[in-house]
């Protein structure tokens, strides 16, 4: 018998719910696209079990990178998200679907799922409804229920994470940098985790699933739900083998957890004493004390990542 979770208070997220569309710019640039590979596995377990390729919906879509990479596959595709600057920078951005019609971009959030749009989404009308590194700032418990409304028969929701991003074994000094920068996370930046937070450094484990829920989903059973965990190497991001300090502070600071921290300490913001710069600086430091030139220090990522696969019967 599934194990069924209990309801828990739901708490929105707010940090990216407040970006202004320069923030959801900056994110956009500071946060690598997925991979090529990802992507068609995406539309591999979608259809290889039955789903077909009318309309996508990306939930929690930021600023498009997911719509635009799966839309031209469908005749139609909607992007939502509850942040208007995100909403801004998608529409800023545009994309089309495999029609040349132009991507919905709506703000909206994923537990109403376009049920107050005008026009609505209707029942039974969707394909496929993924979310990318969103689905742990979802309420399960109103999503699973919205998404049997708006699926068809045989649709799929198909949601991923990473985990966090860690030091690739390859770089000089890997191992002591790797433990620098976890002692200050532990010690800075664990106060300002949220659930959700801890849900991606898991690789969604404890992500609630539609028969878990104390009043289950019928419409998603448990057979034939897919977890497929991605490894460092099997190319779940689109993103250089090496990147410049530069480019990693770019990264880094589009993380939730940083932004509060950011929040917290706004007389740091742009100074040595912030806390991306006092980890870039630690990098720099431990790779030069390995004999990296100065001016020279590059960072090689180790992103893992999981694909969740649940159909609609």
């Amino acid at each position: 018998m599934a194990q069924t979770t209990p309801p828990t208070a739901f708490k929105a997220e707010q940090t990216f719910l407040a970006y202004n569309q320069a923030q959801a710019q900056a994110y956009a640039h500071g946060r690598p696209d997925y991979h090529a590979n990802l992507y068609a596995a995406v539309l591999e377990h979608h259809t290889s079990t039955g789903g077909q390729l009318d309309t996508i919906i990306d939930l929690g879509c930021g600023p498009g990178n997911v719509a635009r990479a799966l839309a031209p596959h469908f005749r139609h595709a909607i992007g939502l998200d509850p942040s208007p600057g995100m909403v801004e920078a998608a529409r800023a951005q545009g994309g089309v679907t495999g029609t040349s019609e132009g991507i919905r971009y709506e703000v909206c959030s994923a537990e109403d799922l376009g049920a107050s749009l005008s026009p609505a989404v209707g029942a039974h009308s969707v394909d496929l409804i993924t979310a990318a590194n969103a689905a742990h700032w979802f309420d399960m418990d109103q999503f699973w229920a919205s998404a049997a409304r708006v699926l068809k028969p045989g649709g799929s929701v198909i949601v991923w994470t990473t985990g966090e991003l860690r030091f690739h074994p390859s770089m000089p000094n890997a191992a002591k940098i790797q433990t620098t920068l976890d002692e200050m996370q532990d010690t800075e930046l664990k106060p300002y985790f949220v659930p959700g937070n801890v849900l991606v450094r898991s690789r969604y484990e404890g992500l609630v699933l539609p028969w878990q829920l104390e009043k289950p989903v019928e419409e998603f059973p448990e057979r034939g739900f897919v977890r497929r965990e991605w490894d460092v190497g099997e190319s779940f991001h689109d993103e250089l083998p090496q990147v410049g300090m530069d480019r990693y502070e770019s990264i880094v600071s589009t993380i939730s957890p940083v932004t509060r921290w950011r929040e917290a300490h706004p007389e740091t913001v742009g100074t040595e004493e912030d806390y991306v710069r006092r980890c870039r600086r630690a990098i720099e430091r431990l790779l030069q004390e390995a004999g990296v030139k100065k001016g020279e220090e590059k960072i090689k990522g180790a992103m893992q990542g999981v694909v969740l696969v649940v159909k609609r019967v």
